[in-house]
Formats: structure tokens, C-alpha cells, sequence
């Protein structure tokens, strides 16, 4: 497969869970390859969807007795992706070849993460949900028509609150944005001391605005995570804090779905369903001004935008994408 072999060996996101119950078929994208997703008794299974019979797309089939069976001419698949019976010879053993393309596959916060290639890292840390300290709510999917790395890009920008989500995130009176640190390494990115007002800084939160603190990190380049702390304290006496996990599955270099995670020590008593109708306004919203720009795919070259103090995220996070060699949705 002739891909960025950055983006090739990642993990990325190409279903939720509770989408693929044992015995449905779920189709899925993912680099420009067709996917079908199916749940197993021995487990969840990601492969190409493509019969090696005649190529037909094996989602259109059905699972039958912990099979996968091609809609076609009945070939059946068991769960390593070997076709083990051929309907039109009931005593011919079915050749080795006569195997479905699969891909790694790992299912975490109720996502399915798969990768393509040869994966060097771990699906990316999500430490409130995985200390148990905090209830994870599921935010919804969200189509962008643009490069991936856009998305994540302004999910890191602190400057438009005020103009893109005014009355919510920001408010216009309230645009001066304080210096903050950035640190890359290994790790990836650390965006801390990030100071915002905000209205209404939480879906739930009834307040009259209140200045928040956040801090961002990015340990793969289609995933991102934030760290909100309200500045108020539980009645144990810890923080108030949320984390929104955005990872970007890209589809093609220039169209990406985009899921969203929420995870909350102090408002225990949500809905994925409220959850929801908040991120999707707020999303929604970006969603709007990412798929506006110009060009669709990532500038990596620092001189071929104009750029602020307040782009440093920005500008380190393009600077993070040219050091590991990522091309895959960049205008490199």
C-alpha cells in the first residue's frame, strides 16, 4: 500500500462500539481503502471489504453461524479472514488464498481503532478514562469536507472562541489571549497555562462566564486532547476538570470524520444524548470555518500563512507534523 507510512502505521477510529453488535455488518473508510466491520465470537474484525472471489463487497453479506458470508456466491469467512466453505463445491477445501485482507484492530472508550500498516505507538492515552476518575460520555461523529489535520489544528486554536463560538466558548468582549507555554518531544505536544473567559464553559455549568483554564495535548497527529479545569472544586475538595478527546480518521487527504469524547469528574448525572446537543453546536460551528479554508490540505511551510503570538500551538503543531515526515493531508 503506497501511503505516508506516518499516517499508514497509525491507529485511527472507524466505528463506535455500540454500532457493531455480534452478528452485524458495519461498512467503514479509512485512507481510501473500503473497510467492513464485523464482531466475531472470538472478537471485532476490521478487513478489506472486497471478497477475493470477485471482488464483491463482503458488508452486502450477512453473518450465519459465526461466519462472515459473501452475499455473492455464499463464500464463508471464520474470524482470521480464511474462506472456509465454498457453497458451489460442498467438498472442495478452500484454498489458502481464498483469505480476506485483515487489518490490526483494537476497541477502547467504545471506539474501534484499526490500523493499516505496521503500528509503532499505542492508540493514544486517554488518562481520565482510563484512571476511572472521571464518567466518559460518547460526543457524536462529524464529517469534515477538508483535510483531518485542519480539524485538529483549530481544535487547538485559542483565538477564535470569541468570533466562532460567542456566547459559548467566548465572548467578543474578552479576546485578549495571555501568553502560554508549549513544549514538544517525544511525547508529542504539551500545551499549557492557557487562560479563556467563556459564558457557558461547559454544556451543564450554570454559571454567568467564568475564566477557565485549559491545557492541550497532541501525541499523534490526527488526535488531540484537552483539559479543562473550571476553577471551582467538588465537594471532596479535588478540581472541577473535563477532557474532550478529537480524533480525526482521515478518508481521504482532503475529508476526514471526526469523533468526540467527553469526560467529566462533576457532571456524573449527563447524557450522551445532552453531551451530544452541546458538541454538536459547538463542532458544528467549527466545522463551518475549517471547511472554508484555503487550501484544504495542512500548509507546512511557515511562510505561506501569516502568524501570531497567539499561533504558536499552530505553529509548533506544523512544525511536530514536518518532523515525523507526515505528508498525508498537507500540502508537502
Amino acid at each position: 500500500m503506497n501511503l505516508d507510512p506516518v499516517v499508514l502505521n497509525d491507529w485511527h477510529v472507524v466505528a463506535h462500539s455500540d454500532d457493531v453488535p455480534e452478528g452485524a455488518l458495519a461498512p467503514a473508510h479509512l485512507l481510501g481503502v473500503d473497510l467492513v466491520v464485523w464482531r466475531s465470537a472470538e472478537g471485532i474484525c476490521v478487513w478489506e471489504d472486497k471478497c477475493a472471489h470477485r471482488g464483491v463487497k463482503l458488508s452486502l453479506g450477512q453473518v450465519c453461524r459465526n461466519r462472515l458470508v459473501c452475499a455473492y456466491h455464499g463464500w464463508e469467512y471464520q474470524h482470521d479472514g480464511q474462506c472456509v466453505h465454498y457453497p458451489a463445491h460442498e467438498k472442495q477445501q478452500p484454498t489458502p488464498r481464498a483469505r480476506a485482507t485483515s487489518y490490526r484492530v483494537k476497541e477502547a472508550y467504545n471506539l474501534i481503532w484499526v490500523s493499516l500498516g505496521e503500528p509503532e505507538h499505542d492508540i493514544p492515552p486517554f488518562p481520565e478514562a482510563d484512571n476511572g476518575t472521571h464518567t466518559v460520555f460518547f460526543g457524536g461523529q462529524f464529517v469534515y469536507e477538508t483535510s483531518g489535520l485542519r480539524g485538529i489544528e483549530n481544535f487547538l486554536d485559542i483565538s477564535h472562541f470569541p468570533f466562532v463560538h460567542d456566547g459559548f466558548l467566548g465572548d467578543r468582549k474578552h479576546t485578549e489571549i495571555i501568553d502560554y507555554d508549549v513544549d514538544v518531544g517525544s511525547h508529542g505536544l504539551a500545551v499549557t497555562n492557557v487562560r479563556a473567559w467563556q459564558p457557558k464553559p461547559t454544556n451543564a455549568l450554570d454559571v454567568q462566564g467564568m475564566e477557565v483554564g485549559y491545557e492541550y495535548y497532541v501525541s499523534r497527529p490526527f488526535t488531540a486532547r484537552l483539559v479543562k479545569d473550571l476553577g471551582i472544586k467538588r465537594s471532596d475538595g479535588t478540581a472541577a476538570t473535563e477532557a474532550i478527546v478529537l480524533t480525526v480518521t482521515p478518508l481521504a487527504p482532503d475529508r476526514a470524520l471526526g469523533w468526540v469524547l467527553l469526560a467529566s469528574n462533576y457532571d456524573e448525572l449527563n447524557t450522551d444524548e445532552e453531551v451530544k446537543s452541546f458538541t454538536e453546536i459547538i463542532i458544528g460551528q467549527d466545522v463551518v470555518i475549517v471547511e472554508s479554508q484555503r487550501p484544504k490540505l495542512l500548509p507546512l511551510e511557515m511562510g505561506s500563512e501569516l502568524h501570531l503570538p497567539s499561533d504558536k500551538t499552530a505553529v509548533a503543531y506544523r512544525r511536530w507534523l514536518t518532523s515525523l515526515g507526515l505528508r498525508y493531508g498537507t500540502t508537502a
